[in-house]
Order: C-alpha cells, then structure tokens, then sequence
C-alpha cells in the first residue's frame, strides 16, 4: 500500500490538528511508513493531535529541506490561513508535486493562482472517524489532476474509511454540511440523549452510558444489516408502543428532519461564505 509514497517521494502534512492528526494516525495504521512523511505544523508540537510517532516535524514550510520532491501535499490547516501558507510552498506547484486540500470552502482556484496553473490539485472532504478506519470523504478533482493522482488519493482516502467522488466543488460545500461536520451532531445526540435520560430518573453516569452505547450499537446494526435507516427504524417501532410515542415528536413538522435541515444548510452556507461564495 502507498507504493507511490517513499523517502524520495514523500508525503507531506501541512497542518496536524484534529483532522490532519486523524488522518495521519489512520494513514500510519494503514502501513505508512513514519520515514515516509514529514509534518509542517505552524502552531509547533503542542499543536499536534495524537503525537508524532518519530515523523519528523516542521515549525514552517520554510524549514523543509530545499531538495525535498514531495509525491504529495496535504493541506490540512484551516481556510483562514491559507492564504499565509500557499506562498511557502510554491517552489512544489506547477506540476511537481500533487495538491490534496481538505480546507473547506477553500477553492482549488485559489491555490492555483499561488502556485501555478499546472499544478495538480483534489480536494476532499474527509471527517474525523478517519482516525479509526470509519471515516467517510468526498473528493473533486481538478482537470490538473491525473488518472494517476485519482487514483493516489482514492487509495488514501480508501484506507481510513470510504470515498465518494462528487461533480463539482460546489457540492463539496453540502459535503462538509453533512458528513465533514457531521460527527459532532452525532457526539450532540448522545449528550442529549444522555441528558434525557437523566431528566427520566436515571443516575448520570448510566445515562450517558446507556445512550453512547445505544449510538454504536445502532451504527454498528447500520453497517452490517444490510438494511437502510428507513427500513430498520420502522423495525424497532411497534404500533402504539414507546418508540412511536417518541417518534410523534422526533418527527412532527417541527421535529428533528427540519432541525437536521437547518443544521446542515447553516453549515452549507458558511462552507460558502468562507469560499467567498456568498
């Protein structure tokens, strides 16, 4: 795996919080050798999500070495500063090396005006669950980009979870609505299942036990019976039993479908605003 990545070739990591740092450790687990990637994190080692395991790390782009002819580069830092890191790498654009962005809101246009019109660029939109092999990622690709670089991306993308390609970069601002922000919706719902549960009587520490494992229980039910959500929440619901009783309110009119609605447009938008979009 990642035969096109290697210490002449290596990968290199802009930016390793939360996300960078779950792709990263999901990358490693996947057979990555440490030798075979360098992180540049502006914000230094405190900075880093989950360690470095012996990679080695940068404090800017400036500092890497001169000669360095990087397969690929990833940039995961946020779209706010993109502007400060695209010129430190422009010695790499032009077609030497291949550009994976998982900025959001940040078009491949804009990183083609700083490091040149050939450059090959896809970017993707990745979620955290990436770290333990459960992620799911959207990913564009630009007429720069090769079958070749395609096909790369797939291949690590592949390896922390699942990859959908999308049409255009537009629908990459839904994407990031959906499943880039959506693990917090999840972590949200169990808090506030939890916090339900305690509101019923229940001791604290049982409830938000009760109602994480409930979440993984169900997710895991999700991905091994073959069913969809449809299909597998009208199985649990019983005519006039407790579950119906709970589903009148989850989905009245004003219920959780249009919650979820708003929810994943006011992210929508603000994928937007921050590409400039509007």
């Amino acid at each position: 795996m990642f035969d096109e990545i290697t210490k002449k070739r290596p990968l290199v990591l802009v930016g390793c919080g939360k996300m960078g740092g779950a792709l990263l450790d999901g990358w490693l687990k996947a057979g990555l050798a440490a030798a075979c990637a360098l992180v540049v994190e502006p914000a230094g080692k405190e900075a880093v999500a989950g360690g470095l395991k012996g990679i080695k790390l940068f404090s800017s782009a400036d500092d890497l070495p001169p000669n360095l002819a990087p397969r690929i580069i990833v940039l995961a830092v946020k779209p706010q500063i993109m502007g400060d890191i695209l010129p430190l790498l422009s010695k790499w654009g032009g077609g030497d090396a291949l550009i994976l962005s998982i900025a959001a809101g940040f078009r491949a246009l804009g990183i083609s005006e700083v490091l040149g019109e050939g450059t090959p660029i896809i970017r993707a939109m990745p979620n955290t669950p990436a770290a333990v092999g459960k992620g799911i990622s959207a990913a564009v690709r630009s007429a720069s980009a090769s079958s070749q670089d395609h096909a790369l991306v797939e291949e690590l993308l592949d390896a922390v979870g699942e990859v959908v390609w999308v049409k255009s970069e537009d629908d990459l601002d839904a994407v990031t609505g959906l499943s880039g922000s959506g693990p917090a919706y999840v972590f949200h719902l169990v808090e506030a299942m939890a916090a339900g549960g305690e509101a019923a009587g229940l001791d604290k520490d049982v409830a938000c036990e009760l109602a994480r494992q409930t979440i993984i229980g169900a997710a895991a039910l999700l991905e091994t019976s073959g069913e969809d959500a449809r299909t597998l929440r009208r199985n649990v619901t019983s005519p006039k039993g407790t579950t119906e009783a709970a589903l009148e309110i989850l989905m009245a009119e004003n219920g959780l479908g249009d919650l979820m609605r708003r929810t994943i447009r006011a992210a929508t938008r603000r994928g937007r605003e921050l590409s400039g979009g509007g």
